[in-house]
């Protein structure tokens, strides 16, 4: 029996989906990634693109939660320095 992996399909939906938001939602909102505001560096949408296309979905996955708690906290970070 031959099993399919669907992985690159879902990496590739996943950078896809991205983009989109990079280019459609994120410049609506005037959103800016609070990570890279106090790190520099890539913004967390250009940081997991470049994780989905080195890593294993899985592996790309686990990396992108962590970077997300750390913008959360660099947000909040962020929202004290303007306030």
């Amino acid at each position: 029996m031959h099993i399919i992996s669907f992985q690159p399909l879902d990496k590739t939906m996943a950078i896809e989906s991205i983009t989109a938001d990079q280019k459609y939602i994120s410049p609506s909102k005037g959103f800016c990634c609070p990570h890279r505001l106090l790190h520099g560096g890539d913004s967390c949408c250009n940081y997991v693109k470049t994780l989905l296309s080195e890593q294993k979905l899985y592996e790309a996955v686990q990396s992108s939660i962590k970077r997300f708690q750390d913008c959360a906290a660099a947000s909040k970070t962020c929202d004290l320095h303007q306030s």
